[in-house]
């Protein structure tokens, strides 16, 4: 009992390999289908992407980098899913890392952890000096 109205545009992501889903999410769009009166057919705002599975995690932030994480590594804890997460600090991080970094380091949360300066990597020796990135 979904509230079209509320929510619209919508967004579908499914695997690459997952077929089923997306064909559901499109025969449900298209009863969604309206016809308006001279036979004009308007179409609710809807999405498709399909994406390569993969089990790396990638992202930025503190908004949304950190409960990602978190609920990856949880996952993963609990034995519900695997990921691997790797964090790269900004290279405009050059005297002490990002709060999301903090939190991931400290938290050993990320299984991999790179810095973009050699002094941070002394700092936190735990994670990796990768160089200037860009």
């Amino acid at each position: 009992m979904l509230q079209k109205n509320r929510f619209t545009p919508r967004y579908y992501v499914a695997a690459l390999t997952d077929n089923m889903s997306l064909q559901k999410a499109q025969v449900y769009e298209q009863s969604l289908v309206q016809v308006k009166s001279g036979g004009k057919k308007t179409v609710k705002n809807a999405h498709v992407t399909q994406i390569y599975r993969s089990r790396e995690i990638f992202c930025n932030g503190p908004g949304t980098c950190f409960p990602l994480c978190v609920s990856a590594f949880l996952l993963k804890v609990l034995g519900l899913g695997w990921s691997s997460i790797f964090y790269i600090e900004s290279i405009a991080r050059v005297k002490k890392l990002s709060l999301s970094g903090l939190l991931l380091y400290k938290l050993r949360i990320a299984d991999q952890f790179f810095v973009q300066w050699p002094q941070l990597q002394q700092k936190y020796p735990r994670a990796c000096y990768a160089g200037r990135l860009m």
